[in-house]
């Protein structure tokens, strides 16, 4: 079997899998067409209409699954930008991911595909929320961990209430580091971070997204395209001595992130300052529901449209899982995956 050459039946996809603080990430790196546009948002429109079907074969089962994530690297659309990144999962193609940055970043560096410059050792990545600049923290065996400065986080609503079937009025932050998130007390629900109560944090978070979406219009100062609600975050105190806190990020249709979030990370900064909670310069960890963790800090201010933002950095750890030539058969039935949720 170790000698098996695909016939030319096949199409081939190749990838490289990591996963940042528990949280997979797919990144294909030969066998798609390169996405259309002059623009970061034009690459990602013309992905969503004419490469939806290489997301589905990706994320979706038998060969990805429920929580499945991953992306598309693409020429940059920036002057100055490394290359550029559009992030697919299990509902579609998010306009920024954390933990995809920190993934990618390691990547590129431990293939070679970027070979920082030591006297400007940013990467700089266009994403559909904007320029993100990362940095390859190097130890005696490679990268050890990334930081990242993201695009410019900012609270739009802090206390809001909203009405939810079946669990009533609940309050909430809104939050945006790259996506929008609304932000609930974990205890508020009698709900905990923890493995334990997976299947009520799924249950609950989209009710509570969905709730959201159909009560409030979410507008974002720039970019229509950005203008969504990605997800819920739910907060709960740590069970580990220095750490902040904790997060479950239930996004999409109904996914869990595994890691704190890069962009809920960001997000609950500018909710945190907001709320006079945390100040420049003050670094912070927070844990996923697995108690991996990021820390987080801010590292200056700044103004998106008229509300005050932070601009966070976030540093994490990913690692390589594997090297992979999918094969799809196009007599396969079922070559365009499907999804059990």
């Amino acid at each position: 079997m170790d000698h098996f050459i695909p016939s030319g039946k096949y199409q081939k996809i190749a990838t490289i899998d990591a996963h940042t603080a528990g949280e997979p990430f797919r990144i294909i790196t030969s066998g798609v067409p390169e996405p259309k546009g002059i623009t970061i948002l034009e690459k990602r429109r013309d992905a969503k209409a004419n490469l939806d079907h290489i997301r589905k074969i990706l994320m979706f089962e038998p060969r990805g699954h429920a929580d499945m994530y991953g992306c598309f690297i693409t020429e940059p659309a920036t002057p100055g930008a490394d290359f550029g990144i559009l992030f697919i999962h299990n509902e579609g193609f998010s306009t920024m991911c954390g933990h995809g940055i920190i993934a990618v970043t390691t990547i590129a560096v431990e293939t070679g595909f970027i070979e920082p410059n030591p006297l400007d050792p940013e990467i700089k990545i266009d994403t559909p929320a904007g320029l993100v600049r990362a940095r390859a923290n190097m130890g005696p065996h490679g990268v050890e961990s990334v930081s990242f400065k993201n695009v410019a986080s900012f609270a739009p609503d802090i206390d809001a209430i909203v009405t939810v079937p079946d669990l009533g009025d609940v309050r909430y932050d809104l939050g945006f580091g790259g996506a929008f998130y609304a932000f609930v007390n974990a205890k508020d629900l009698n709900l905990e971070c923890t493995p334990d109560y997976f299947p009520l944090l799924i249950e609950k978070g989209r009710k509570i997204k969905n709730a959201v979406m159909a009560q409030k219009k979410i507008i974002h100062p720039y970019e229509e395209d950005l203008g969504f609600l990605y997800g819920t975050i739910f907060v709960d105190y740590p069970d580990i001595e220095g750490v902040h806190s904790r997060h479950c990020c239930v996004f999409a249709e109904g996914e869990v992130d595994r890691s704190p979030t890069g962009t809920g990370v960001s997000a609950r900064l500018a909710i945190l300052n907001q709320k006079n909670k945390i100040k420049k310069n003050e670094c912070i960890q927070i844990n996923s529901i697995i108690n991996s963790s990021f820390t987080g800090e801010i590292t200056d201010y700044a103004k998106a449209g008229e509300h005050s933002a932070v601009i966070p950095k976030i540093t994490g750890s990913a690692y390589i899982t594997g090297k992979h030539e999918f094969l799809i058969d196009p007599s396969d039935p079922l070559n365009q995956g499907f999804i059990l949720r």
